[in-house]
């Protein structure tokens, strides 16, 4: 097993990413599934330990300077996300596949600590599907929004950095190309 075992999904706020790797994991459970870490408040429905860990910012700040997260971010200026390291390179040392699912700039420090891992990023089918996808969950004010569109704008511009793009229109299409693409 090798970190080209590692699958960073990745692409713009809103474009689906959680959806398409919640439906992957109901799919494919045998992958590791990282859980990212963060700093910002749950959303609705969201669970410690499944779909973050939530972590107030001095503990972030002492996993960040004890060296134990793989990546880490402070994203759209506001909150820090990262992906806890022991559980990943556990997961590799066992011979299991993993699925990392992290905006792009953590997911350019995962290509830099592991080379061999392979990004993936998820691009809309076009810019106003993504804006409309991205008011339409509610869960952000104005503010949030416009700076989340504004690093989405960026986010696209950088998608040749990528070993893959996948368009993510269909949710079913965009599994099926992961399952594809991953030898699952």
């Amino acid at each position: 097993m090798t970190s080209s075992d590692v699958w960073v999904i990745s692409g713009p706020s809103a474009v689906g990413k959680g959806t398409v790797c919640a439906r992957l994991r109901e799919l494919y459970p045998d992958p590791f599934y990282s859980v990212s870490m963060t700093t910002r408040p749950p959303r609705p429905g969201e669970i410690d330990g499944v779909s973050y860990h939530f972590v107030d910012v001095d503990e972030f700040r002492r996993l960040i300077e004890a060296g134990e997260l793989l990546e880490w971010a402070v994203v759209h200026g506001t909150h820090y996300y990262g992906t806890p390291r022991g559980p990943v390179l556990a997961a590799v040392a066992h011979g299991r596949p993993v699925v990392l699912e992290i905006d792009l700039q953590g997911a350019r420090q995962v290509k830099r600590n592991l080379p061999s891992a392979r990004l993936v990023f998820l691009a809309p089918p076009s810019w106003d599907e993504l804006v409309s996808r991205l008011r339409g969950r509610g869960t952000e004010d104005e503010a949030t929004q416009e700076r989340r569109l504004t690093t989405a704008r960026l986010e696209l511009e950088a998608q040749h950095e990528a070993d893959f793009v996948v368009e993510n229109a269909d949710i079913e299409e965009t599994v099926a190309a992961l399952v594809s693409l991953m030898g699952l």
